[in-house]
């Protein structure tokens, strides 16, 4: 189903609230690279990453800035922490769910609950996570660039695939696979070229897809939108084709 699948969950997850839950989870990406490598972008990677990607939901600079402020204990601050959750949706498909919380015990609860909801099960860690991959992800504007040109210039920077994304306005965008391994030297490898970036992170790619019929797509979607419209979650993978 590939782009009719994006095209469906656009337009089911249509949310008024996007660019504030959008701020606040940059804002615990931020907190958590901050707490790890520092206030300096320049020497912290990730802190660098996530300045990119809040950019790229159109955060603004006095946000982000308020954000690292926050984080280096200039007012009151929160620990945020990853955890990544295991579950299964309706129809038997396999979601692994990453968050960012200060509170574990409230977001495992909240999971729980929205995951019985809409017909699924959340399960223990290991329980899914076999099936998927973890990739590191570039996502990139597509204009003004030779997709084959492209691959040739960076096959020598550990580039592993390069495949058709959409951001969350249905703009079409090229995304950029490695191995979590080599993250950094694909990142170089960018940078050195000078290719801008929209976003990067890491993603969790489905071994093998399975593909259902609309009406269950659906159930799963509604699933997915429910998880998303909680402000721990950061995002939502899954192995619905």
């Amino acid at each position: 189903m590939g782009r009719t699948f994006e095209n469906r969950r656009l337009q089911i997850l249509k949310r008024g609230n996007r660019d504030s839950k959008a701020f606040t989870r940059a804002s615990r990406q931020i907190s958590i690279a901050v707490r790890a490598g520092g206030t300096d972008p320049d020497g912290n990677s990730v802190l660098r990453r996530w300045i990119q990607n809040a950019r790229a939901v159109n955060m603004p600079k006095d946000r982000i800035q308020a954000a690292i402020d926050k984080a280096a204990g200039v007012g009151d601050t929160a620990a945020y922490q990853e955890v990544l959750y295991e579950g299964y949706g309706p129809h038997g498909i396999a979601m692994l769910v990453s968050t960012a919380t200060d509170n574990p015990t409230r977001t495992v609860a909240n999971l729980r609950f929205t995951f019985k909801k809409e017909n699924g099960n959340l399960g223990s860690t290991g329980s899914v996570s076999f099936m998927f991959d973890q990739f590191g992800m570039f996502r990139l504007d597509p204009e003004g660039l030779d997709r084959d040109e492209l691959e040739l210039e960076l096959i020598d920077h550990s580039l592993e695939a390069i495949v058709d994304g959409m951001d969350d306005d249905g703009k079409s965008q090229l995304v950029l696979r490695c191995t979590r391994e080599n993250f950094g030297t694909l990142q170089a490898g960018l940078e050195a070229k000078k290719i801008a970036v929209v976003s990067s992170g890491f993603e969790w790619v489905a071994k093998t897809t399975t593909e259902l019929g609309e009406a269950e797509s659906e159930a799963v979607l509604r699933l997915i939108d429910r998880l998303e419209q909680d402000d721990d979650v950061s995002e939502v993978f899954h192995n619905l084709e």
